[in-house]
């Protein structure tokens, strides 16, 4: 079958869908990865074969502009914590417009949907797989008949928020059933000829790459599949000092992709993080670029600063991770059974948090309550307390269960078959 799969131009949420796409492609699959210009480089460099569409998103002029307001909104502890049913009908509104309106129209901007559309009625898909904020491969498939799913890297807080809304405003007269989401959606489908539907938010199913015990159990068709971690486009090289076990217990220090490559603010100082792992009987690896680097006042003499280094060679040689609280760093750290101190300070950077340390396997700390001591004590913790380690090693078990990614290529497939239009079928 031909699969068709697409994802924004920001590769903290394209990396999450390459380990997919090499199972579809080594199981003789016909594969294309769609993304606006920006993308074509980290496609290509995954192994893949790209197809631009439309023009770059501009979430970097949009961020300074109106991302203050969006992200202090997003910053009430409830929506953090992923308890959107305690939050008001107002509230829940304001996000969700604040949301369509400042985000998700403008990484799926007109140009990108209108030539993904195209290029789907020419490619013709049996099948189109989309990051769960890329909702123009929900559109595109909607005006080919392909079938269609949504392929998550992180626990889907945001569909569970809009689904809460939805809820809440059923018993409303249609008038007062505010959705701009939904609206844009109708409106952009019905350029294209095509009609809304609920399974263009939440996909006609989702593969889901979270484990058992922080995968969000919404009663949406679901098909669990194991993360395989791939760290990105950057040069996957283990260096010679990675090649000879750590003589001092080792931590990484990572602050993640996001910040580098974009205009999204940093919540953490650095020379914070630094100062509370100075003294302490550790090897620390910091993976900072030029502009985080550029903060530091100081770098401590237990601690090795590389510009890059693909966290899967050196998150297994690691004691504790702590980290900004990203989805992709989590659910590396996880799936090599590291344990972690996990900041963050928005969106589901928290409820990850939060779960990692229900389940036992690190200790969460907000980036907004981040001191030196609080930092050190937390990390001094998981690293004596072999209680942190099992946790972490259970947690790696758990992501162990799911069926690899090419094991779920012939759930795929059957899933396929069973949703695509008549008109899609070749």
């Amino acid at each position: 079958m031909r699969v068709l799969l697409t994802a924004f131009a920001q590769d903290a949420h394209l990396n999450g869908v390459v380990p997919l796409a090499w199972a579809l492609r080594t199981a003789g699959h016909e594969v294309r990865v769609a993304g606006q210009p920006a993308a074509v480089e980290s496609i290509t460099r995954a192994g893949l074969t790209a197809v631009p569409v439309g023009e770059n998103h501009r979430m970097d002029a949009v961020i300074p502009t109106v991302g203050p307001g969006m992200l202090m909104h997003h910053m009430d502890r409830d929506y953090l914590e992923n308890r959107p049913e305690r939050l008001s009908l107002d509230y829940l509104r304001a996000s969700n417009a604040m949301l369509t309106a400042t985000f998700y129209a403008q990484i799926n901007n007109d140009s990108m949907i209108d030539e993904l559309v195209d290029y789907a009625r020419f490619w013709q898909p049996d099948l189109v797989l989309w990051e769960p904020f890329t909702f123009a491969g929900a559109v595109a498939a909607k005006a080919t008949g392909a079938a269609h799913a949504r392929l998550l890297a992180f626990p889907d807080l945001f569909a569970n928020t809009h689904l809460t809304l939805r809820r809440r405003q059923a018993d409303l007269p249609a008038e007062l059933r505010d959705d701009p989401l939904e609206e844009w959606l109708a409106y952009t489908l019905d350029r294209h000829g095509a009609a809304f539907d609920a399974d263009v938010v939440t996909g006609q199913w989702s593969v889901d790459q979270m484990p058992p015990g922080v995968r969000m159990e919404l009663g949406l068709p679901t098909v669990p599949t194991r993360y395989v971690p791939y760290n990105g486009p950057g040069p996957a090289v283990v260096p010679d000092w990675l090649r000879r076990p750590p003589e001092r217990r080792r931590v990484c220090l990572t602050l993640g992709l996001t910040i580098r490559d974009t205009e999204f603010p940093n919540a953490v100082d650095v020379n914070d993080v630094f100062a509370s792992l100075a003294d302490l009987d550790v090897e620390v690896v910091a993976t900072l670029g030029e502009k985080e680097l550029a903060q530091v006042s100081r770098v401590p003499d237990n601690t090795r600063v590389v510009d890059h280094v693909a966290l899967l060679g050196l998150l297994p040689t690691c004691s504790a991770v702590v980290h900004h609280g990203g989805a992709g760093t989590w659910a590396t750290a996880a799936a090599y059974g590291v344990p972690q101190v996990a900041l963050g300070w928005m969106w589901d950077a928290i409820y990850r948090a939060q779960r990692v340390e229900e389940l036992g396997a690190g200790l969460h700390l907000h980036s907004e309550g981040l001191t030196v001591d609080i930092l050190r004590d937390k990390l001094v913790r998981v690293l004596d307390d072999p209680a942190f380690t099992e946790g972490a090693r259970r947690l790696r078990l758990a992501m162990l269960s799911a069926p690899s990614p090419n094991e779920v290529v012939p759930t795929l497939e059957k899933l396929t078959a069973r949703h695509r239009s008549p008109v899609a079928a070749r």
